[in-house]
């Protein structure tokens, strides 16, 4: 071989190996140093054909790299004071991230029947959660409580201590939204769109007094054109002045909140739009009706 190919060779070889060390990693096989393994926690009261089952609904491969978890009735007890025998089958998937906000997806919404994507994300936003990826699923219809919980325990098993006062008060907040989609006559979207109103007035107000929160509510309520009686008014009232007493900063979390906002409208336009396609086709058939009996009278006058 001639000198010059015997050069050609070698620099071809050289580069080629030089492309292999300094080629950029994917970004799936980069470790997370920082924020650890994403976390499942599965509902205490599951099957083994439950979990795996569930399992599958997160999409959880052979070969992804989770911590795997169980959150039961003392868990519920120890980390909001809930009843230790409560019975736990929604699962969860976390993935704590620096930034992005919350990013909550419901996998099986058919299963998760009083909590939305807005809900949970409303109430960890006061429990303190700021930054994570968040899937949540059930293999049977259930309310969808005990996944808040088990979050919360996907924290403190990565050492994040969230602070218990704001998780208790968050469970509040949760159950609070779902009492009032089934108790007071409101939709999912319009309590959703209603809390995250006042989260966001709260943000750039700054209550001083009882007062000054019980007039933010009022005025989110005639904003939104909502009606509640006098106790579901107090009710969030309290809520909310809980939360200024435990300085809870909402301007901090601004983005967070916008996004929640964004997304609840999305949902209710969507409501809007389908309420005016159903109307549609409720008037044709109505006007098909009438032509028919028109026609018959016609025929026997």
């Amino acid at each position: 071989m001639k000198p010059f190919f015997k050069i050609t060779s070698v620099i071809v070889l050289v580069v080629s190996l030089l492309a292999c060390v300094i080629s950029p990693v994917a970004a799936e096989d980069v470790i997370d140093e920082k924020n650890g393994l994403p976390i499942v926690v599965y509902g205490g009261n599951l099957t083994d054909e439950q979990k795996a089952q569930t399992k599958e609904l997160l999409e959880l491969s052979d070969t992804e790299t989770v911590e795997e978890y169980t959150v039961t009735g003392e868990d519920l007890a120890n980390y909001i004071g809930g009843n230790a025998n409560s019975r736990m089958f929604s699962s969860a998937k976390i993935t704590i991230e620096d930034t992005g906000g919350l990013d909550v997806s419901i996998i099986t919404p058919e299963n998760i029947t009083e909590v939305t994507n807005e809900m949970y994300a409303n109430a960890l936003l006061t429990a303190g959660v700021e930054n994570a990826t968040v899937l949540v699923a059930s293999p049977v219809a259930v309310t969808g409580h005990s996944a808040l919980t088990g979050i919360y325990k996907a924290y403190d098993v990565q050492g994040v201590e969230l602070d218990k006062e704001r998780m208790e008060l968050a469970n509040e907040e949760l159950g609070l939204a779902t009492d009032l989609v089934k108790n007071a006559g409101l939709t999912q979207e319009q309590v959703s769109n209603l809390i995250t109103e006042i989260k966001q007035a709260i943000a750039e107000q700054n209550p001083a007094t009882v007062e000054d929160v019980e007039r933010i509510v009022q005025e989110q309520l005639d904003k939104l054109n909502i009606t509640l009686s006098e106790e579901y008014k107090q009710l969030l009232i309290d809520l909310f002045d809980k939360m200024r007493h435990l300085n809870i900063d909402f301007g901090q979390v601004s983005e967070q909140l916008n996004d929640i906002a964004s997304k609840v409208k999305d949902k209710i336009t969507d409501l809007v739009n389908d309420e005016g396609f159903w109307d549609s086709i409720g008037n044709f058939f109505k006007q098909l009706v009438n032509a028919i009996t028109d026609f018959f009278s016609s025929l026997f006058k």
